[in-house]
């Protein structure tokens, strides 16, 4: 049986793939990101058997959180973690934050979220092809972000 990694892997599992699809010294676009998260989401982690311990989200929008309104398109990954009765307690969210320059395109693309889940009947696959078949991945794709964030955060 092969050991599931912990959730504490999760970030540095994550930038290990960021690094490993991207071209020599070049900075990854949307889509090097897209497959690096698409990859590091088949990686199976040691989470509850409960439904929804383990789900990736694509959500993107024009945003200003920490300063002038950014388009920013969010790859995250969202483990349960229970408590020592193995009951629920929290989550803990792994997120690959892609910021980009403002531009009208991007902005009349409004805001959007899609959730997935291991363990259900879904198919990773199938919705990942879902997502890239939308009218909006075709204006994002090929952009280059300005910055690109990893972070770990208690939901």
């Amino acid at each position: 049986m092969t050991r599931r990694p912990p959730i504490g892997e999760a970030v540095g599992l994550l930038e290990s793939e960021l690094r490993a699809g991207r071209r020599a010294l070049a900075y990854p676009d949307t889509e090097d990101a897209w497959l690096a998260f698409l990859r590091f989401g088949r990686r199976l982690f040691d989470v509850p058997d409960t439904p929804d311990a383990d789900g990736l989200l694509l959500q993107y929008g024009t945003h200003s959180f920490d300063g002038p309104p950014t388009f920013t398109l969010d790859l995250a990954r969202q483990f349960e973690i229970a408590d020592s009765n193995d009951n629920y307690d929290h989550y803990v969210q792994v997120h690959c934050e892609l910021r980009y320059r403002p531009a009208p395109a991007l902005q009349a693309l409004g805001s959007f979220d899609s959730w997935f889940f291991h363990g259900t009947r879904d198919d990773l696959d199938e919705w990942a092809q879902r997502l890239s078949e939308r009218a909006a991945w075709t204006t994002i794709r090929m952009l280059k972000p300005t910055e690109i964030r990893l972070y770990q955060e208690q939901v």
